[in-house]
C-alpha cells in the first residue's frame, strides 16, 4: 500500500515541485497539500497520512509548531523538516517536538525519496554533519529528565531491540536480524520506550547511547 504523503509549504512553486518529483515513485501517494500551518495540523487530523513534507517557516501557524500539535495528536505520522535552512537551531527545535527527517530543499530528488521511504519504515535522517552536535544538545536536553534505574529494566531482547534502532536499523531490520515479526518489534518498541521513559526512536537511540548500551 503507497505511503500517504501530505506537502506542507506556503510556496506554490515547490509544492508543483515536489508533487512532480513525488508522483514518479510508485510506493509514494500524494494525499495533498497544506499552505500553511494549521491546514498540516487539520489535513492530518482528517486523512489517513502516514507522513508530512513540513516547511519550517510558514503564516497562520509554523512548522514548528504543526509539528508539536501532529505529533501529541497522531503520534504515529513521521515529519521530514524542509527548509531552506541550515541552521541547527531549527534541527534542534524540530527533533524535540518528534521530527523523523531533516532536508534542505536543493535535496536530491532520490535523496529526498529515500529519506521518505526510510522513515515510513521507522527510520530516523539527520544530516551527516550535524549528528554529533545533535546528540551533544540532545543530551543536554534530556539529561535532567531521564527516569529513574529501576523503571529501566528490559528484557534481553528488548535490549537487542534497543541497540538496533541505536545503530539505525528499520523494524523491518530489525525483525530480519532477530528472526522475529515486524509486528513483534513494534510491540517490543513500545515496551522499550514506556519502560525507559521516551517517545521516539531518536530519544530512544540518544539513551543507549548514554546509558552504553550500545558504542557507536
Amino acid at each position: 500500500m503507497p505511503i500517504g504523503l501530505l506537502i506542507a509549504d506556503d510556496h506554490a512553486l515547490i509544492r508543483e515541485g515536489l508533487r512532480k518529483i513525488l508522483s514518479i515513485e510508485p510506493r509514494i501517494n500524494v494525499l495533498g497539500e497544506a499552505t500553511n500551518g494549521q491546514q498540516a495540523v487539520d489535513f492530518c487530523l482528517q486523512n489517513p497520512v502516514d507522513i508530512v513534507l513540513m516547511d519550517i517557516n510558514m503564516p497562520v501557524l509554523s512548522g514548528l509548531e504543526a509539528c508539536r500539535i501532529i505529533k501529541e495528536k497522531k503520534p504515529e505520522i513521521g515529519i521530514i523538516a524542509l527548509t531552506i535552512h541550515d541552521q541547527e537551531e531549527y534541527l534542534f527545535e524540530m527533533i524535540k517536538y518528534g521530527i523523523s527527517g531533516y532536508v534542505l530543499k536543493d535535496v536530491h530528488p532520490d535523496r529526498l525519496i529515500e529519506t521518505i521511504l526510510g522513515v515510513a519504515n521507522g527510520q530516523s535522517f539527520i544530516p551527516p554533519s550535524l549528528t554529533a552536535r545533535v546528540l551533544a544538545e540532545l543530551s543536554r536536553l534530556s539529561s535532567s529528565a531521564l527516569p529513574d534505574k529501576k523503571q529501566r529494566t528490559l528484557t534481553e531482547r528488548e535490549m537487542e531491540v534497543l541497540q538496533l534502532v541505536a545503530r539505525g536499523k528499520s523494524n523491518k531490520e530489525i525483525a530480519q536480524t532477530l528472526y522475529i515479526s515486524e509486528k513483534t518489534v513494534k510491540n517490543h518498541l513500545t515496551n522499550i520506550f514506556q519502560k525507559i521513559g521516551v517517545s521516539d526512536r531518536t530519544q530512544a537511540a540518544l539513551f543507549a547511547i548514554k546509558e552504553k548500551i550500545v558504542v557507536l
